[in-house]
């Protein structure tokens, strides 16, 4: 279904040019590989209990956290149970009660103990991992800047939908050249993806379930985010702020692709692009210029 629209768009888009040969011959090219494009990334099935699949390169540090965060839950659960269940048995109603404040040097001392081995144990050992993982991998974004290799994407939110420029050849954004989709997002392969996005209108989330990220989206204001996918397929892009009426429907597409049918797609897409600018069409240049520097 997405190959046909494709293809539709491509035909109504050179409708009005004069089909010559090597505009016939482009044709037929963009027509093939659309028609690869979703063979080679066919979607990930969902299965058990837990979250979606991880298909990111930092995806297992946010579901460490996690699992780390439910182990410990699980013993401090066991050891309240445990606990409860030894003062029912030997505090029975054979057992003389003793009123006290529990305000003894004694009692104080380790009550404060108790708490201070929990606090560095558990929400101690938390901090101190998600601190190191944001600094090394989510909020390292001058290791992605300095990567070649890195695609860089601005995305426009809107009620209801996500708008996505890659910048062209050039390599400026808001140019002749610029890809722009419509809640339509395809990735090369073991790439870094530098994300800046915004909104138009309220706030909104952008969230990449089996990536592992997510970004608010706001007005007036440019946020910026990062992700790298370890495998091919077709994955989910939700809004995780309700934004209204019809925040249910604000999904789109993420296809990680192969990083050569990524090229071509990205090429043939961007020579489109340049056939049908319009420098009158104000309402298409909502893009801005990169921002290297925060």
């Amino acid at each position: 279904m997405q190959a046909l629209k494709f293809n539709c768009f491509v035909c109504l888009r050179l409708s009005s040019q004069r089909l010559t040969i090597p505009i016939l011959l482009r044709l037929v090219a963009l027509a093939l590989v659309s028609q690869a494009l979703p063979a080679a990334a066919a979607v990930k099935p969902e299965s058990g209990f837990g979250l979606p699949h991880d298909v990111s390169q930092n995806g297992h540090l946010i579901d460490w956290l996690m699992n780390i965060t439910h182990v410990f839950n699980i013993i401090l659960f066991v050891i309240m149970c445990a606990w409860m269940a030894i003062a029912v048995v030997k505090h029975n109603r054979n057992y003389p009660a003793h009123y006290d404040h529990g305000s003894s040097k004694h009692s104080v001392t380790v009550a404060l103990a108790i708490s201070a081995v929990i606090f560095f144990i558990v929400d101690g050992n938390l901090f101190v991992n998600a601190i190191s993982d944001l600094d090394k991998e989510f909020w390292n974004f001058d290791k992605v800047a300095a990567d070649p290799k890195t695609v860089r994407l601005e995305i426009n939110a809107h009620q209801w939908a996500w708008d996505a420029r890659y910048a062209g050849p050039d390599g400026k954004f808001n140019t002749e050249d610029d890809i722009v989709t419509w809640n339509d997002i395809k990735v090369p392969l073991g790439t870094p993806i530098y994300v800046q996005l915004t909104a138009t209108d309220v706030i909104h989330s952008f969230y990449l379930p089996n990536l592992r990220v997510k970004m608010d989206a706001v007005p007036g204001q440019i946020n910026r985010m990062w992700f790298q996918a370890k495998e091919l397929g077709e994955y989910d892009i939700g809004c995780a702020q309700h934004c209204g009426t019809h925040h249910y429907k604000m999904k789109a597409q993420l296809t990680v692709l192969p990083v050569d049918q990524y090229n071509q797609w990205q090429q043939l897409m961007s020579k489109n692009a340049q056939r049908g600018y319009d420098p009158d069409d104000k309402t298409a240049h909502w893009g801005w210029e990169w921002k290297e520097v925060y």
